[in-house]
């Protein structure tokens, strides 16, 4: 798949700004080099590196975390508290003295890849995960190792995870600490010394489902969701006990075959607003991120993804709501009941979920308290919802919106602009913002001083044309977009506007008014998540490897810090004997820098050592230079191939090879770019792509999905695409 206009498009949208977050299979590098941090590696499953400490448990409760405020040194849950806001009520480190903040530890990760957690900070001990669904505990004070647990994820299920072997954190409770694998399962592990206590697979694993989001835990129940709405699967939510792993519920995100009993009333009527035989594809829909729960109210609340495949009319003939995809869903956490629902994107086909984080929260709205649910998803409106009925209360754009002129405040209904709908192969139609999203599963935070939202925003938008002759793959990627009609132009002047136009931002967003108070621009558009805290501050790190203090009230810029690697994760705050820190995971990965190709590149280029980073007042710790970037030679074969040859290359580059080694054959800079390789000299290209010689490193064998005259066309293309880099003076050097 791939990312912009052709030239031939571009004329007639000139200022449009366009992204690519578009995605297909992982080329995984499965072997990280080991850094001399504060950790050291090298550490198995379960393996304690301090036999002698003693034992520490997670003696996490429902009773805790409803009282977090109550202990603010600790960071008991994935968003903080139940209500996601992460805000910190430490106060230590402030506006006035936060220029006196440095590190004050940090410790090496073993796997240079996408790093999205966030970390648990339990009485004194921080716990998180990395790449590959890894389990990390150190000392919070010191950056210690504790103990560290490897789930041996195969390498080969890479290619069932859309972007990037990422993880974002864990979930504890009563001495446990629970992840979920990019394979599917659910583990406990003990929190003394990361030993496993149960597994679960939560996955039928004849289907190419993966978990990346973070579980939680609510009345000691596991709560785990899962992705794949591209890959033909089926959406959900299971619940197991924390105890013993006991399967206790499921709900079901979208209906199944309505030829059988449904498992919900809800699904019934849901099933309503289908048509076709969704069922045989899954029909998408997948709880992959954000959740919340309310105490008072006793609702967990989860957000759903897309339907499968994007295109409409492809999905669904008829052309219906499909619900419950794209919306925010109210359940009861002891059976999983139906309680309400919001549909964000009534059939969607942008590819706008709305699994982004949900965040919880009490405001003062024309005169009266109201226990609201704010929700700033991929399509680009601020949502605020009455969170015991899910009645719509307001919803403003955040950014450049053009898919849609408003949200009827009576149906809460989207009011969609009719170009926007891309319903027959032969029209293009560019809508902003683009699949991936104007905000995404980086954390937003809440603060309860200022009472602004703060979050990143990508500023984008994306070509879409519906694939002709579409049929559903299981072995693929599928959107039902033309992969060849959104890909990046090489004429340069095009480039340089399309480039120009894809850009990123801190925002502070006032949700009673409905408006931005403060923006912190950025050079590119794939940046950190955000934190809050009562000492006037908001911190953010960014994917140009610098991490940043905000004055919370007015967006002035007070601190800064090199990281050495670019930043997508949220920071945390936590107090061990006294001592503010904060902490933030780096690690330059994600679905942008895999598939964007060029877009990706608009960040420095940096060698990406990724590392947890913590810092306070009087810190004295300092990183060891970064390493050189790896320096290869562009130097293809000369290009022989006819342009019918090299043509149908392209489609199948983009259908099959884009969403991991970029878009148009151009690398974002995590894993190979093929232009590079020097199997396009030699029949190793085939050992590779059909016989799949690295499927021990993620790179599984594509036989089933294409021939070798097709592997002959793709290397056609590459060796094209790494020619015409040349030719038009790009650097010759990765």
């Amino acid at each position: 798949m791939s990312l912009f206009l052709k030239a031939e498009n571009w004329w007639n949208f000139s200022g449009i700004n366009l992204s690519r977050i578009f995605y297909l299979f992982l080329f995984v590098c499965a072997v990280g080099i080991c850094g001399a941090g504060c950790g050291g590696c090298g550490s198995q499953s379960g393996q304690t590196a301090n036999s002698g400490r003693a034992q520490r448990t997670a003696a996490v409760d429902a009773e805790r975390i409803m009282a977090a405020d109550r202990e603010p040194a600790n960071w008991l849950t994935y968003g903080r508290t139940y209500s996601e806001q992460r805000f910190s009520p430490l106060n230590q480190i402030t506006d006035r003295n936060v220029s006196q903040m440095s590190l004050a530890w940090y410790f090496d990760l073993d796997t240079p890849r996408g790093e999205e957690a966030t970390p648990l900070v339990l009485d004194g001990v921080m716990y998180f995960t990395t790449a590959w669904s890894k389990v990390i505990a150190l000392d919070a004070a010191t950056g210690k190792l504790l103990w560290r647990y490897d789930p041996k994820i195969p390498p080969e299920w890479a290619v069932n995870s859309c972007c990037d072997v990422v993880n974002r954190g864990v979930a504890a409770w009563k001495g446990k600490i629970f992840v979920g694998t990019l394979d599917g399962r659910l583990i406990a592990l003990d929190a003394a010394n990361g030993n496993p206590v149960w597994e679960i697979l939560t996955i039928d694993p004849k289907f190419r489902y993966s978990i990346t989001g973070a579980p939680r835990v609510v009345k000691g129940k596991v709560i785990i969701g899962n992705g794949g709405a591209e890959m033909g699967v089926r959406g959900y939510v299971s619940a197991y006990d924390a105890e013993t792993g006991k399967f206790i519920w499921r709900f079901y995100t979208v209906p199944g075959d309505p030829s059988k009993p449904f498992e919900s009333p809800i699904l019934e009527k849901a099933a309503k607003t289908w048509s076709g035989e969704w069922w045989k594809n899954g029909g998408g829909g997948t709880v992959w991120d954000g959740m919340a729960y309310d105490p008072q109210l006793d609702l967990l609340y989860i957000g759903t993804g897309n339907a499968d495949p994007w295109a409409r009319k492809i999905r669904d003939p008829r052309a219906l709501d499909n619900l419950l995809t794209s919306s925010i869903i109210a359940l009861r956490p002891d059976t999983g009941e139906y309680v309400w629902h919001y549909q964000e994107n009534p059939g969607d086909e942008w590819d706008f979920d709305s699994a982004e984080q949900i965040i919880l929260a009490d405001l003062k709205i024309d005169g009266q308290l109201r226990q609201v649910l704010m929700h700033a998803p991929k399509n680009g409106f601020f949502y605020i919802l009455d969170r015991a009925t899910g009645k719509l209360l307001s919803a403003k754009p955040f950014t450049n919106v053009s898919w849609a002129t408003g949200i009827d405040p009576q149906t809460g209904r989207p009011i969609e602009s009719p170009e926007a709908r891309y319903e027959t192969s032969d029209k293009t139609s560019i809508v902003s913002p683009g699949p991936g999203g104007a905000h995404t599963w980086q954390p937003a935070s809440f603060s309860t001083q200022t009472g602004l939202v703060y979050f990143p925003v990508l500023e984008s938008g994306f070509p879409y044309k519906s694939a002709e002759h579409f049929k559903h793959n299981p072995f693929a990627f599928n959107t039902g977009v033309d992969p060849v009609a959104s890909g990046m132009p090489q004429d340069p002047k095009i480039k340089k506007a399309i480039l120009a136009g894809v850009k990123g931002h801190l925002t502070a967003w006032d949700p009673v008014l409905q408006k931005e108070i403060w923006r912190a621009d950025r050079p590119g558009p794939w940046n950190g998540g955000a934190l809050s805290t009562a000492g006037n501050l908001v911190f953010e790190g960014t994917g140009y490897g610098q991490f940043e203090a905000f004055r919370a009230t007015t967006g002035e810029k007070i601190w800064a810090a090199p990281t050495e690697s670019g930043i997508t994760a949220g920071p945390i705050s936590y107090s061990v004997n006294g001592e503010q820190y904060v902490a933030v995971l780096a690690g330059w990965g994600g679905v942008l820098p895999l598939a964007a190709g060029e877009v990706a590149l608009q960040s420095p280029r940096m060698a990406n050592v990724p590392r947890m980073l913590a810092y306070k007042i009087g810190g004295n710790a300092n990183l060891p230079p970064a390493p050189p970037v790896e320096t290869r030679v562009l130097a293809p074969p000369r290009a022989t191939a006819s342009a019918a040859v090299v043509k149908r290359g392209e489609t199948l580059y983009q259908y099959y090879c884009g969403n991991c080694h970029g878009d148009v054959a151009v690398s974002g800079g995590v894993l190979p770019d093929l232009r590079y390789s020097g199997a396009l000299s030699n029949d190793q290209w085939y050992r590779i792509v059909l016989d799949g010689i690295l499927q021990s490193s993620g790179m599984v064998s594509f036989s089933k999905e294409i021939s070798r005259p097709d592997a002959d066309a793709i290397r056609a293309y590459v060796i094209f695409r790494a020619n015409q880099s040349l030719e038009a003076g790009a650097p010759d050097r990765q």
